[in-house]
């Protein structure tokens, strides 16, 4: 009689091949990337490199330039010194109201952008609003632009320093106090050096989204030549008057410090921040 074929002898399954689940991931993921090239790729060869210079020589596009530096600059600052306690408050304590006081913090990320700016104006025109109005102009003055790109660059700070302190062993903290340290040299001394990559992770998030602020600032600040136009109005004047090659500059402009912001961001590694 036969002896019978041990399992160990069958021939073994063949994997099926990975070959069509690769294939799918690059055409999906390809697509859009190369969506992402041709639009840039129009934009740089749309018009001679010299025409596209000789429009962001214009006077308007100029005082634009430097106001978008100025109040992105201030925004940034102010989202920094602001993220930094929220950020480490919601990482390191729970208390109550905690998750509203989450919830609160991510709605001008997901608030239409013109929602925002309406808000903003209709603060201006209560009581107070009007008080503040009567000491210090706001509304549709240079202050309502940095106002406006704070109320929505801060929460992009405030969640990249939470996601940082996240990142940080809470028992170097924990030693420090045992050490004699308060809880507040401990954060100076010890969390807030080690945070430093997040700090300017933070602040360079919210200077490049302060930069591309439109919604806000048109309702709020509106687009007033020499006076609240910053780029991202600029672009949106130019249109306006069928000025197709003065946009595409201060856009392609715009284009240029995404990308400078996008290299400080990998070279931080702040990757983590970002998801």
């Amino acid at each position: 009689m036969a002896d019978p074929v041990s399992k160990d002898a069958r021939p073994a399954r063949r994997a099926p091949s990975d070959i069509p689940f690769f294939l799918a991931l690059s055409v999906l993921g390809g697509a859009y990337v190369l969506l992402i090239a041709a639009m840039l790729t129009a934009d740089a060869s749309y018009t001679p490199p010299l025409r596209l210079w000789q429009a962001l020589g214009s006077p308007a596009i100029r005082y634009a330039v430097w106001l978008s530096l100025i109040s992105c600059s201030i925004t940034a600052i102010l989202s920094v010194w602001v993220a930094v306690p929220l950020g480490y408050l919601l990482s390191r304590f729970d208390f109550p109201g905690r998750a509203l006081l989450d919830v609160v913090l991510d709605l001008p990320i997901v608030l239409p952008p013109l929602v925002v700016g309406l808000s903003l104006l209709i603060l201006f025109q209560t009581p107070p609003g009007r008080l503040v109005e009567s000491v210090v102009p706001v509304t549709y003055a240079i202050p309502s632009v940095i106002l406006a790109q704070f109320s929505v660059a801060c929460a992009f700070a405030v969640r990249t320093m939470r996601v940082t302190f996240d990142q940080i062993p809470r028992r170097r903290e924990e030693v420090a106090m045992t050490l004699g340290c308060s809880r507040g040299q401990a954060f100076w001394r010890v969390t807030l050096p080690e945070a430093r990559r997040g700090v300017v992770a933070a602040f360079t998030l919210a200077w490049a989204r302060a930069l591309g602020e439109f919604g806000p600032i048109l309702v709020f600040s509106g687009a007033t030549r020499f006076r609240t136009e910053v780029l991202s109005t600029t672009v949106f004047l130019e249109l306006s008057v069928g000025n197709l090659e003065g946009a595409l500059a201060v856009s392609l402009l715009m284009v240029a410090a995404a990308v400078v912001v996008l290299v400080i961001v990998q070279l931080f590694g702040a990757e983590k921040v970002l998801a």
